[in-house]
């Protein structure tokens, strides 16, 4: 009897030379011993909370954050961590780990440094705090746990990791191109002993993954941040000089047959850009329901992401038509600023329920998508087939959230309408606090759309001027009540 040579794992060979394991990894690299259980845990939990902590501090400073790019990407981000830390979840779940433990605080200085980014009162700092520290951090931690656990015996975890790396790369990226345009060397030296200091509050903690060798607290210093106080007034750049403005009803015109569908196309990128409050009043109730599962976290800022998706579509839909809508649009923010200061955050969502309601029949969305057909472009089509496919997914949301807490979907509707109908937007209030003249903008915006059609502007349609001054987006009359 021969005696064959001992086998290795850098020696073995499969069958035909298929790849091994199923193509997760070489041999070799499954045959390390990585990990354990309790380890991986201890590990993935601390991820979970820097992805809930980022996500928090996204929707906490999106609606008062001015720069409208910046509002977007904080849109994406919380999006991003809320579906990372949803899996994150559902993996320590799976790990012999009843209870989850998931709300504990892994450890004081790492909260610290997540409610110090929080609270800092400037964008400067924000960004810095959150794409020069905390995201980096994560991508390392990321990384380093898909590097030391074994990729086969845990493959769902690692399977996980290497997604969320992929979107928090992404994050990365953003970030690193935002502080270019606003981390001056300037602000990064005034803001050099701060950053010192989250640095030091990760050391403090062991790292974000809690693998580095503890550091002491330095004597002294305290071991708290700043209270953050949450801004729920909107804010806009200088690109928005007239955010009260509420001179142009943009429904009227464009359930009015007697208009082309070439120029409800205008009125329906205005209505998409426009979307931007909703981003801004969704913030608002994230960030003051607390205590609900954390799928209600993730399906409703997958909402919020959603909405900010339709006001960049309305900016692109500008720009691909050549129009410069920062000098010729006049978006406002009267909605979220209203629905923001004078309701709570259950009313704010019935009245979001509601709108959503109105958009569903014969002139809602379809509607709209048959505009953008008839109009011949296509980008306009393409713009309200996806509104409406995600506003189907919008009332579906509503329904699992908001009118699972009441008694039927008929008091759901009609909670949500007496809400909005009790909001004060005061058309002459901001005239007479000189916030606005109402200024009718479409005969402009008009004018230059057949400048670059090469058409001339029809006279009734140039000379429309139906305001918001007697009636709601849904064309109920504010008399009415």
């Amino acid at each position: 009897m021969t005696t064959s040579a001992p086998i290795s794992p850098a020696t073995y060979r499969s069958y035909r030379d298929l790849p091994p394991v199923a193509g997760l990894c070489t041999l070799p690299q499954a045959a390390v011993p990585g990990l354990g259980v309790d380890a991986c845990v201890a590990r993935l939990k601390r991820l979970h909370y820097a992805f809930k902590r980022l996500h928090e501090i996204w929707i906490a400073r999106l609606t008062a954050e001015p720069a409208y790019e910046l509002k977007m990407a904080f849109s994406l981000h919380a999006y991003y961590a809320a579906e990372h830390a949803a899996a994150l979840r559902k993996r320590v779940g799976e790990m012999r780990e009843p209870p989850l433990g998931l709300d504990v605080v892994p450890d004081r200085a790492l909260e610290v440094c997540f409610d110090e980014i929080l609270a800092t009162p400037a964008t400067e700092s924000l960004l810095l705090g959150l794409y020069d520290v905390a995201v980096p951090a994560l991508a390392d931690a990321l990384e380093r746990y898909r590097r030391e656990t074994n990729p086969l015996a845990d493959s769902p975890s690692v399977r996980v990791c290497r997604f969320a790396a992929l979107e928090v790369g992404d994050m990365a990226t953003y970030g690193t191109q935002a502080l270019a345009a606003y981390a001056t060397p300037a602000v990064r030296a005034a803001h050099a002993a701060w950053r010192t200091r989250l640095e030091t509050l990760l050391a403090v903690a062991g790292g974000l993954d809690g693998t580095a060798p503890v550091v002491p607290w330095p004597a002294g210093q305290a071991l708290a941040a700043a209270a953050f106080v949450y801004d729920p007034k909107p804010q806009r750049d200088e690109r928005f000089p007239d955010p009260y403005n509420m001179g142009v009803h943009a429904e009227v015109f464009l359930y009015d047959e007697s208009f082309a569908p070439a120029d409800k196309v205008l009125m329906m990128l205005y209505k998409r850009l426009r979307e931007i409050d909703v981003p801004e009043m969704m913030a608002s109730i994230l960030r003051e329901t607390p205590g609900k599962p954390w799928g209600y976290s993730v399906d409703m800022t997958r909402q919020l992401w959603d909405e900010a998706r339709h006001a960049m579509l309305g900016e692109v839909g500008f720009v691909r038509l050549g129009i410069d809508w920062a000098k010729l649009v006049r978006v406002n923010f009267t909605w979220s600023l209203a629905l923001n200061t004078q309701l709570g955050p259950r009313e704010r969502h019935a009245v979001l329920y509601f709108i959503e309601q109105g958009l569903m029949p014969k002139t809602g969305k379809r509607y709209e998508w048959e505009v953008g057909v008839a109009s011949g472009d296509p980008f306009a089509a393409l713009c309200q087939d996806f509104d409406w496919a995600d506003e189907v997914l919008h009332a579906r949301i509503g329904r699992d959230w908001y009118v699972s807490t009441c008694a039927s979907v008929k008091e759901a509707i009609e909670y949500g309408d007496a809400n909005w109908s009790k909001v004060l937007i005061d058309w002459n209030a901001y005239v007479a606090q000189g916030l606005t003249k109402h200024e009718n903008w479409w005969p402009e915006l008009y004018r230059a759309a057949c400048a670059l059609r090469g058409t001339t502007p029809d006279p009734k349609t140039l000379a429309y001027a139906t305001s918001y001054a007697a009636a709601r987006a849904d064309l109920k009359d504010l008399a009415s009540g």
